[in-house]
């Protein structure tokens, strides 16, 4: 393949691998939580940080990343304690981490459109070296929570009063599934963008639901649809010239539709055989009637 012999798709379809594997594993406890559209929020937030890098001439992964953990705090605080301004506080600092965002990049010397844009819907070839670096130190970081502590943290999104009555630190773990999905979005932005990285977390989770019944098959599944996707969108992206991020969204949702397509058929048959089965043990009861 032609394409393998550029430096930057060698680092985009790396990037790619790493986006797949993490952005459904973290997107499946969001899902639990049913707060499906956290990343998108955080994708907001993390703007401001990819501006401030800019506009500091550091990198901007690192300083997103820095900031998008702040906001994800402050997100799970406020669902803590927020009463009935909770959501306004929410939408305030949502719209607001995404204003900052363009505004700094406006005021950066080496910022432009053309860095927001692809920030914001995601550019193969942008990534940079650097960008590879960082990318697979918060991957690592973010693999190790979601598969290493996956019981724990599947107690906690399920069912937060029993975690807390088997003496799980529920509080710890839900800001650590927060700051694991802004690390998550951050390592997504390059190759997804902001805007479009919740998708990803959520779209494969609900593809696999559909064909599967346990949490371990789900998250698996999901994974496996999140790296096809990945790879594929970032090659199609290569070949036809279009977003990265919109190929990868784009191919997610038609495997949810397939998905869907070919567990109703399913849906049906497990109904029937449920009903038989239940027929069954009725014929098997003896009559104990006087």
């Amino acid at each position: 393949m032609d394409l393998l012999t550029y430096a930057f798709m060698q680092r985009a379809l790396l990037a790619a691998v790493l986006v797949g594997i993490t952005a459904p594993a973290i997107g499946i406890y969001l899902v639990q939580r049913r707060q499906a559209l956290m990343g998108d929020g955080i994708g907001h937030v993390a703007l401001t940080g990819v501006g401030a890098g800019f506009l500091l001439g550091t990198n901007p992964v690192w300083m997103a990343t820095a900031v998008s953990v702040v906001g994800a705090v402050v997100m799970e605080l406020i669902r803590w304690y927020g009463k009935t301004r909770g959501d306004l506080a929410l939408a305030m600092l949502f719209y607001g981490g995404m204003a900052g965002g363009v505004m700094l990049m406006s005021l950066a010397p080496n910022g432009s459109n053309a860095n927001l844009t692809t920030y914001l819907f995601g550019s193969i070839t942008t990534v940079s070296p650097s960008d590879v670096t960082a990318i697979c130190v918060l991957a690592g970081f973010v693999v190790l929570v979601t598969f290493g502590l996956r019981r724990q943290l599947f107690a906690v999104c399920q069912d937060e009063e029993f975690a807390r009555v088997t003496g799980l630190p529920v509080r710890a773990l839900n800001l650590l599934v927060a700051v694991t999905a802004a690390v998550t979005v951050t390592v997504a932005m390059r190759v997804v963008g902001l805007l479009l990285v919740s998708a990803l977390m959520v779209v494969p989770v609900a593809a696999a639901q559909q064909l599967t019944r346990s949490f371990v098959m789900t998250m698996s599944v999901a994974v496996a649809i999140g790296v096809t996707v990945a790879l594929s969108g970032t090659v199609t992206s290569y070949y036809v010239d279009v977003p990265s991020g919109a190929s990868i969204v784009l191919l997610a949702i038609a495997v949810f539709i397939l998905f869907t397509a070919l567990a109703t058929p399913l849906a049906r048959k497990r109904a029937r055989q449920a009903a038989a089965a239940e027929e069954r043990c009725t014929l098997e009861v003896p009559d104990v009637r006087v």
